[in-house]
């Protein structure tokens, strides 16, 4: 088993939409970046990559590149996602803190847990949302933008498949 930590942040900006975990929220204001500036997705994405030992999202998905203008950030993660198994690696769980003083991430965290759960390929169970203030203290406290921490736990494929025969010869392991 391998741990990753992910973080991401990105300043408020008008005239863009919000997007957080794949799901757009109401708010007047979005987030300023080359791609879609999906910072949970982001942070998620450095996660993986580096439990994997495989570098970060700028490594991969440079902003330098205009390939990666205005993209999606479900398709890069899916990307990575992809390279993890192309290393025989599989996501385990994942766990976000999104720190931000608005929007309230609570009546959103389900639908997160869903979008990435479907793109990492296990189940919104192994998914965790929560959301933070940052108690009106510094750049977030003042609603300048948002922050998201992540960790992710991959494990390898066949060290699993073993796990599995495992639990099958002795449940109460």
């Amino acid at each position: 088993m391998r741990i990753g930590h992910g973080y991401d942040s990105h300043r408020f900006a008008e005239g863009r939409p919000l997007i957080l975990g794949g799901i757009t929220i109401p708010h007047p204001l979005g987030l300023t970046g080359h791609s879609d500036a999906d910072a949970v997705a982001h942070a998620v994405t450095d996660a993986l990559l580096g439990a994997a030992g495989m570098g970060d999202i700028g490594r991969h998905f440079p902003p330098s590149d205009d390939t990666w203008k205005g993209a999606d950030s479900m398709k890069l993660l899916a990307q990575v996602v992809r390279l993890l198994e192309g290393r025989n690696h599989q996501v385990v769980n994942v766990d976000v803190t999104i720190v931000c003083e608005q929007p309230k991430i609570g009546p959103h965290a389900d639908a997160m847990r869903e979008r990435l759960s479907s793109v990492l390929g296990i189940s919104p169970h192994h998914v965790s949302i929560k959301g933070k203030t940052n108690e009106g203290m510094g750049w977030i406290g003042r609603g300048e933008g948002i922050a998201t921490f992540a960790v992710a736990l991959i494990d390898s494929i066949e060290d699993l498949d073993a796990l599995h025969a495992r639990h099958r010869r002795d449940p109460g392991l």
